[in-house]
């Protein structure tokens, strides 16, 4: 009897073929999606909605789809029966119907498994079953959003005439929080601020911590209560070398730190990113290729689960390695609202499998993330880890002084996977002790405004608010940095001017598209529709015709009209004068290309405009670190002659060199200044 087993990838065609018999079974490859919605009808949609109803039309992706087709379809005819065996998520159950549709296939037999084991596919061949159409209709449903969305919005974008490639339901949202922590940046205004210190002559230091033992305004252990005036910091510390200080509370706690829980797609990313340097698309691929090769399992999940099978054979291992962090059940770990209870997370498929075997099969990159994803899988099954905390108050008049000290008293998890901070051991010390102060200082410091996100931050930010899911977030940030949107600078992102320009354009016409909460919400009712609790096409048709087709007619009638303004900066007051007006300059500082530049103009808007006005522009010179004119030469001195020592190319005139050989009109050479 002929078997067929159609996969997705062909990375696992080898791999899979190991595990089943040599003889009557056949595996093929689809390479991805063959089929896709039509680019045909209205705005080229590929569906039309005639009432509550979407009758979506289908073509092949492209000519290599219609090749693979033809070999499919060739195998079907031999075969007496075909196993679909795509990835186990939604994109991979909507793929299965595709081919079971264009393959015409009656009775198809849907297998799935979470790693590529022999155990788990015998497991699969043995338990298959139909096509799950919720899920089908889960993925249709997002297919018709997401072509809705970029076919008929771009075209308005591209009107602007501002280079903008495209908009979309996910990749909106998400620059919209990269521009919008940017504004923050921009607008930040920072505060200086003291913090207030004693060193004791014990041999430990203490931080201010106001008027009671427990007013202390943050838990941040390396500095004090914050001051914001100078002479009150420092009559604090006149306080704290004049008068006497006594031991008024102390402390000492066991606290138990329970083992992270083992990796989801967003979490991998994030730590992978953190402790290796990758991006997410790099994790993505290196996670692909070692899910292909049998070494992990599925790794695009949202959920924490762990098989019944691996958490035994995590703890036969610790039996044999270490015996002392065997907790005395199984690990569970809380999954989060949305995720998907029947999905794995991601884990090594063999815990005993020698790091010194694997590291000569694989590439160093793919060998560093398997490591980390065995040692936290590893930790995910072991002990909590036991912390001694110290806190100690001390009081000197009215006025309170607060140290923590922390140390380890079993490591448990942390033996593979680190995540405690750093040790601090108090000296032995007793309440109504009198204290010796050795030294007091207070140190001037600065609020900072918000962190720009690295791409693994800015995963995590879309997890956190529920925008995508695992398996659009690297690619949305990937398509922010090929559209140009974003730019990464120092593995930090910055919006350039066009994404800005382009935030600004959809805060205009399409404010509900970019918020984070809209955005999840439709997100929630994709896995409504996946469980079976939503219609799709009435829920789809309700959303076009209520909220998506009356936006896109509003921005039609009010485009003409708009113009996307070029993306705000900061404008600070200086002390200087504009050397044509003499009215006070302002300074100017904006985000281009990603980086942050400033310069100094006069504060007029309308004297601006003027000719004259635009050679009164100061710009930041970096090496000199002061701001320069071309015209007018360094700020504040009063010649304009230190123009002309700077060293500054003239435009030479035109230059005849040669006749075209075509048209015999002559080509002229210029020399311009740049």
């Amino acid at each position: 009897m002929n078997k067929l087993v159609i996969i997705e990838s062909t990375g696992k065609l080898k791999k899979i073929s190991e595990f089943l018999p040599a003889e009557g079974w056949t595996v093929m490859a689809s390479k991805g999606h063959v089929r896709q919605l039509a680019h045909d009808g209205e705005d080229n949609l590929g569906f039309d909605i005639v009432g509550n109803r979407v009758n979506c039309r289908y073509q092949l992706t492209d000519s290599k789809a219609k090749r693979t087709v033809a070999e499919l379809k060739k195998a079907v005819r031999a075969a007496e029966i075909v196993y679909l065996a795509t990835d186990p998520d939604r994109e991979g159950e909507t793929i299965s119907w595709h081919l079971a549709q264009i393959l015409n296939l009656h009775n198809p037999r849907r297998i799935s498994f979470n790693e590529i084991s022999q155990k788990a596919i015998s497991s699969a061949v043995a338990n298959y079953r139909d096509i799950d159409m919720n899920l089908v209709e889960a993925g249709l449903a997002r297919a018709c959003f997401d072509k809705c969305v970029g076919y008929k919005g771009s075209p308005l974008l591209w009107a602007q005439n501002i280079g903008a490639k495209s908009m979309g339901r996910v990749q909106s949202a998400v620059l919209h929080l990269v521009c919008e922590l940017e504004r923050e940046i921009i607008n930040f205004k920072p505060v200086d601020y003291f913090s207030v210190f004693v060193d004791y002559a014990e041999g430990f230091r203490a931080f201010y911590c106001g008027g009671s033992a427990t007013e202390k305004e943050n838990d941040n252990s390396s500095e004090s209560k914050r001051i914001f005036q100078q002479d009150e910091a420092a009559n604090l510390v006149r306080l704290a070398t004049s008068t006497q200080h006594s031991l008024v509370n102390l402390e000492r706690t066991k606290v138990a730190k329970k083992p992270p829980p083992p990796f989801t797609t967003s979490t991998l990313q994030q730590t992978a990113g953190a402790k290796l340097g990758f991006s997410p698309e790099r994790t993505m691929q290196l996670a692909q290729t070692l899910y292909e090769q049998g070494y992990i399992t599925y790794m695009r999940t949202d959920s924490v689960n762990l098989s019944d099978d691996f958490c035994t054979a995590a703890r036969n291992w610790l039996t044999t390695k270490d015996p002392n962090n065997i907790p005395d059940k199984v690990t569970k770990h809380r999954n989060t609202k949305n995720a998907q209870e029947g999905h794995e997370a991601i884990r090594p498929t063999n815990i005993e499998l020698p790091s010194s075997r694997l590291k000569t099969l694989i590439e160093a990159d793919a060998f560093n993330l398997y490591v980390l994803i065995w040692k936290r899988s590893l930790a995910s099954q072991c002990r909590s880890a036991v912390l001694n905390k110290t806190t100690v108050v001390s009081k000197c008049q009215e006025t309170f002084w607060q140290a923590k000290g922390q140390t380890v008293s079993f490591l448990g998890y942390a033996r593979y996977w680190h995540d405690l901070s750093a040790e601090l051991e108090l000296p032995d010390l007793a309440e109504g002790q009198i204290l010796n102060p050795d030294n007091a200082q207070f140190e001037k410091k600065r609020t900072n405004p918000p962190s720009r996100l690295s791409e693994p931050q800015l995963v995590a930010l879309m997890e956190k608010k529920g925008i995508g899911r695992p398996s659009t977030y690297s690619a949305s940030v990937a398509t922010l940095k090929i559209r140009q949107y974003v730019r990464l600078s120092k593995k930090k992102l910055f919006p350039t001017e066009l994404g800005m320009r382009v935030n600004i354009f959809l805060q205009k016409f399409f404010p509900e598209l970019i918020d984070a909460g809209y955005t999840s919400l439709m997100e929630s009712d994709l896995d409504k529709v996946a469980s079976g609790e939503l219609n799709w096409q009435k829920h789809f048709a309700n959303w076009y015709h209520t909220y998506f087709a009356p936006a896109i007619a509003r921005a039609r009638q009010q485009l003409p009209n708009f113009t996307a303004p070029k993306a705000q900066g900061k404008i600070s007051a200086t002390k200087y004068f504009c050397p044509v007006c003499q009215k006070p300059l302002e300074e100017y500082t904006y985000t281009k290309e990603g980086k942050n530049k400033s310069l100094l103009r006069c504060s007029d808007p309308e004297a601006r405009k003027q000719p004259n006005h635009k050679q009164a522009v100061y710009f930041f010179s970096t090496k000199a670190n002061k701001f320069w004119s071309p015209k007018f030469g360094e700020l504040g001195s009063n010649s304009s002659s230190n123009a002309k020592s700077l060293p500054t190319k003239p435009i030479k005139k035109a230059r005849i060199v040669k006749k075209c050989d075509r048209t015999n009109t002559k080509i002229a050479k210029i020399r311009r200044k740049k």
